[in-house]
């Protein structure tokens, strides 16, 4: 009766394993057919825009509120994106990260300590291209903190002057393609991270 008993709960373990590998395969199949398609960063990138940048009206009451839309929409505001950008830095390049004040960041966003080193970044909800005094603010930044470089996250892109301006400065600018890249990124690894769980379990 107990090799019966232990029979089926490790039949029962093995269909889970096997369910939730198979899930993560697919997943991870989405993962790459998106990032191997140029027009579906871009699109996402337009929606990472749009997501935190939601239209806003006033309310009876002279409150700004969102505008009403479908429930499926992540409506945020601006400054979340910085979170959002954040995130995805320190999922891509590792390290320890902290959000800089929002009242007197002059600037800066967040500060990302490595091995090699503090960088600074600045995040920028945009659908334009971002010009190269954006560049320039994070340089100065840079050297007043005497910093190893910086990051310049958009969900746009940047202007000619700017790409220019940032040549051997150390900063690097991650247009909204590039964001969206990275944060894939980040979510293929998490898938991979999950199954390795799964698999030590079995083993343990």
């Amino acid at each position: 009766m107990i090799y019966i008993i232990a029979l089926l709960i490790f039949a029962n373990a093995a269909l889970l394993i096997y369910m939730k590998r198979k899930n993560d395969e697919e997943e991870a199949q989405l993962v790459e057919k998106i990032e191997s398609g140029t027009e579906l960063k871009k699109t996402m990138a337009m929606g990472l825009y749009y997501r935190f940048n939601f239209p806003r009206t006033e309310d009876s009451d002279g409150n700004k509120v969102f505008e009403k839309s479908t429930d499926l929409y992540i409506k945020q505001l601006p400054y979340e994106f910085e979170d959002f950008a954040s995130a995805v830095i320190l999922n891509k390049f590792g390290g320890e990260l902290f959000s800089a004040s929002r009242s007197s960041d002059y600037g800066i966003d967040f500060e990302h300590h490595t091995d090699e080193g503090l960088f600074l970044g600045q995040a920028e909800v945009m659908r334009h291209d971002l010009p190269f005094e954006s560049v320039a603010i994070l340089h100065s930044n840079i050297v007043k903190r005497d910093a190893k470089g910086g990051y310049l996250v958009t969900t746009g892109g940047f202007t000619r002057a700017a790409e220019e301006y940032a040549e051997g400065l150390s900063i690097q600018l991650i247009d909204g393609v590039k964001l969206v890249e990275y944060w894939l990124e980040s979510m293929n690894h998490q898938i991979h991270a999950d199954e390795q769980n799964i698999i030590s379990g079995e083993l343990v």
